[in-house]
């Protein structure tokens, strides 16, 4: 590069001519390092000049114009020399000479003893002297390896360089380099494939050279500038010659090596830059399956339509206990491990100054937990829904049966009756037939009376299976009418016969009184025992012991009923009796037939037998229930018992965590290793939740939905345990980012000690997080000026608390206490990186890129680097510096 600075060296090169053979004051110079010096020089030279076309083949001569010495000064500096004479006398060679003497000078460089006459003259040792001062200002000069520099810097750039090879000891710029193994050395450390060093020998140094010297010509571009056979048979190589063949290698490699460096650093910040990508992939995808599971899900649970049989609704309610069970867990999980990813992917950022990480619409954190929160809405009401419905069913069974059966009763017994009503038997009756006629139907009154009760259950059930929704109810609606309109005809077929019957009352005279009270009082007795019997068999539905308590005594209370009632039976069959005595005793011939009741003392008998037969059974099946109930009341009991454990387990473990997070007790990695043991005993103790979850299941199995015996519910227990799982990775996640932010800002563990101790100080609520005065509060007792400094606090929360929530959590304060201290990449730095592989272009081409990169990192370079626009861009060249800026989210520097 020019240097167009003008370096104040003049003392600096004067001293180092003087350290020099003071070759240019006794012009006396050894003929073999001259001979040396000739070649070295003119083909150095010649290295330049070829670059404008032309070149020299004697020094001494070719330079005497002035007009190749200017040309060769423009070429090397890069700048115009003033415009040269034209004329050829010998006062235009002297003007043309002294303007690049006074270039020469112009660049901080002491000319000692040289004179534009001298080199118009040809004096060779004036123009080798001159030359070589040419080549130290602006070959070897800027050399610089650990604040060395020219040829201290030069000689220390080689010894490094050849260190490790077998038979090199570089130690000065004359007999270190005469077996020719140093050169090679130097070639083959750059470029390996050049060279096979394992077969060069020390006692072949003219072989070692020539191989140098062609290897160097042909593949580096440096011109042969030395003679084999000269510098091994010369007994001290001339130092100048040699120091200007070394120093074309140090410019051939230096350049290399810049690249690689810049090439290693684009590397590192592309493949964080990959692997964030890879994070953030990774969170797209898995908050896109969770938000459909979850958008899947919710219909599912919204679904409120009941199932019309009770198998139907329990499969439904087996399929929610699968979801609990077995499909939520892994969700519940990933969502979990969701957050984490997140936070440990915005820390990363962070930490390599990059900017945040914003998800794709609708799929930030706060998203997906607005989204799980209306899962769990919605999941709220599903189950106590399940339930309320198979109690319905149940209910809806067990009126349905109970319907059936009263309608059969009434129908078997209204069967006929309406023929016999509207029988006209009476027309031709004679006056007892028809007084037994107003009898019979007197009787029969008193039976439809006695049945009005029951109508009207069947009604009442009728009613309760509509307002339950039975699905059968237009079959039900329909039974029901016809019994009632039934009814209403019965009623009017009655009223219809009194009629008829009464206007013929007046032929009723003789009645036969104990048919009639046999009549009378077995009807009701009858009617008591149909009714007991409905009873006895009545089907009954219990949640408790007590309700099953209650069942018994209403049970023995009938029993207690039952010597009263033999009596009532006793009396009746003895009006039959008394009927049957007399009839003997007066000789009368009974027809067998009551003609007022088509009860018999044999139909009293025998239904007087089956409600004896039912007491027992009734008792059975009482006694049956009394051992279910108590049944469940173990379950509820067993439920309550690790219940009343588990609840405060969880709670206990919560608060444990919590005080973790906030006392401070060692190192973080002793927090996260106690965290840890936290973790393994909250999974070890999943155990008692599948138990508890086992007999919960066994309880609504057999129908429990109470327990007065505890206050935690199977939804408590499960809430409360997800939300320990959660804190627990939540708060091993904080650990571990902590963990990265002490790392990657170079705390020490003292001073996170001091940070937390001054954040458990400052945090009133012991909850892990600061209002804003408690946080200026903390600012000021760590020696901020705040006291009046109300924007420089305003612009401090936004760090901070970017989001305005009104907190300050650790993280953040950790964050901010340690931000001035980050070590990390910026945009300028990867920016003169690129510039350095585009070989300072505003632009860089595919080529260079797939060059100076591997191959990944620069396909990752070309499918994201938009074409540059300029003047003369070739095609294909690309735009590093907004590509640089992209990678840090600035979009101008």
């Amino acid at each position: 590069e020019p240097d167009t600075q003008a370096v104040g060296s003049h003392t600096y090169w004067g001293t180092y001519m003087t350290q020099e053979e003071d070759w240019d004051r006794d012009l006396l110079l050894d003929p073999a390092w001259e001979k040396q010096q000739r070649k070295t020089f003119t083909a150095w030279c010649n290295s330049h000049l070829r670059k404008a076309g032309t070149q020299i083949e004697n020094i001494e001569e070719d330079f005497r114009n002035g007009l190749k010495l200017m040309l060769l000064l423009e070429v090397i500096s890069g700048e115009r020399l003033p415009k040269p004479d034209k004329g050829k006398m010998r006062f235009h060679k002297i003007a043309n000479v002294n303007k690049a003497l006074d270039f020469i000078c112009s660049k901080g460089v002491k000319l000692v003893s040289i004179g534009a006459e001298e080199i118009v003259d040809g004096n060779v040792k004036m123009t080798l002297g001159m030359i070589w001062t040419i080549i130290l200002r602006f070959a070897i000069q800027d050399i610089s390896v650990e604040e060395t520099s020219a040829k201290e810097g030069l000689l220390l750039w080689c010894q490094r360089k050849t260190a490790p090879y077998r038979n090199v000891n570089v130690q000065n710029f004359h007999i270190s380099w005469k077996d020719g193994l140093a050169l090679c050395a130097l070639i083959h450390r750059h470029r390996p494939d050049l060279i096979d060093y394992s077969k060069l020998r020390k006692d072949d140094p003219i072989g070692n050279l020539n191989t140098a010297f062609d290897v160097a010509e042909k593949f580096l571009d440096i011109p042969k500038m030395l003679d084999a056979e000269d510098i091994v048979n010369t007994p001290k190589p001339d130092e100048k010659a040699i120091m200007t063949y070394v120093s074309c290698f140090y410019h051939a490699f230096a350049g290399a090596e810049q690249a690689e460096t810049a090439a290693n650093r684009i590397c590192k910040v592309l493949a964080v830059n990959q692997e964030n990508e890879k994070l953030m992939e990774e969170y797209e995808k898995l908050a896109s399956e969770l938000l459909e599971w979850i958008r899947r899900t919710i219909p599912w649970l919204e679904n409120r339509v009941a199932e019309q049989t009770m198998r139907a609704m329990q499969q439904k309610l087996e399929d929610f206990r699968d979801y609990r069970r077995i499909h939520k867990p892994p969700r519940v999980q990933e969502k979990c491990q969701l957050e984490i990813n997140f936070n440990t992917l915005q820390t990363k950022l962070r930490l390599s100054n990059r900017p945040a990480f914003m998800p794709s619409e609708g799929k930030m954190v706060s998203d997906i937990a607005n989204a799980w929160k209306g899962l769990e809405q919605v999941e709220k009401g599903y189950e106590e829904w399940l339930l309320t419905e198979i109690r319905r069913l149940e209910r809806l069974d067990h009126l349905a049966e109970k319907f059936k059966q009263k309608c059969a009763m009434h129908e078997s017994w209204t069967g006929g009756k309406e023929d016999l009503l509207s029988q006209k038997d009476y027309e031709s009756a004679s006056l007892m037939e028809i007084r037994a006629l107003m009898r019979k139907h007197e009787a029969f009154e008193s039976d439809l009376a006695a049945h009005q009760d029951r109508v009207e259950q069947i009604a009442a059930i009728a009613q309760e299976l509509n307002e339950l929704d039975y699905h059968d109810a237009a079959t039900v609606n329909a039974r029901c009418q016809g019994i009632c309109d039934q009814w209403d005809n019965l009623g009017t077929l009655t009223q219809k016969r009194r009629d008829s019957l009464e206007r013929v009352e007046k032929l009723w005279e003789t009645i036969d009184q104990l048919y009639l009270e046999f009549a009378k009082r077995a009807a009701p007795f009858n009617n008591w025992m149909d009714g007991a019997m409905e009873d006895l068999q009545d089907m009954f539905i219990v949640h408790s012991i007590e309700e099953i308590q209650s069942l018994i005594t209403a049970h023995d209370q009938f029993k207690a009923t039952l010597p009263e009632a033999d009596k009532e039976r006793m009396a009746t069959l003895g009006i039959h009796n008394e009927i049957l005595k007399i009839a003997q005793t007066y000789g009368i011939k009974l027809s067998g037939i009551n003609p007022y009741t088509n009860l018999s003392p044999q139909d009293i008998s025998t239904k007087w037998d089956t409600v004896k037969h039912l007491v027992p059974l009734r008792d059975q099946m009482l006694q049956e229930e009394v051992a279910r109930q108590q049944a469940n009341e173990r379950l509820r009991r067993q439920f309550a018992a690790q219940a009343n454990i588990i609840g405060p387990w969880i709670q206990t473990k919560m608060e444990e965590i919590s005080h973790v997070s906030v006392d401070i007790a060692g190192s973080l990695e002793e927090q996260m290793n106690s965290l840890k043991q936290y973790e393994q005993n909250i999974i070890n103790y999943k155990s008692n939740i599948d138990k508890l979850e086992g007999d919960h299941q066994l309880s609504q199995e057999s129908l429990i939905f109470d327990n007065k015996h505890t206050n935690y519910t199977m939804e408590h227990i499960r809430v409360g345990w997800e939300q320990l799982l959660t804190t627990i990775a939540r708060t091993i996640n904080e650990v571990e980012n902590q963990i990265l932010t002490r790392d990657a800002k170079g705390i020490s563990q003292e001073q996170l000690n001091e940070f937390r101790a001054s954040f458990n100080h400052f945090d009133r609520k012991r909850n892990g997080m600061m209002d804003p005065d408690d946080f200026r509060a903390c600012l000021i007792s760590m020696g901020y000026d705040l006291v009046s400094g109300e924007v420089e606090f305003a612009r401090i929360m936004t760090l901070v608390d970017p989001n305005n929530t009104g907190v300050v959590t650790f993280q953040a304060f950790i964050d901010f206490m340690t931000r001035e201290t980050a070590e990390t990449d910026t945009a300028e730095q990867v920016m003169a990186s690129f510039k350095i592989l585009a070989s300072d272009k505003s632009y860089i081409t595919v080529e260079e890129l797939r060059r100076e990169l591997p191959p990944e990192q620069a396909e990752y370079c070309i499918s994201r680097m938009t074409r540059y626009i300029g003047p003369e861009s070739p095609p294909g060249a690309l735009d590093y510096i907004s590509f640089s800026s992209a990678l840090y989210g600035e979009s101008d520097l």
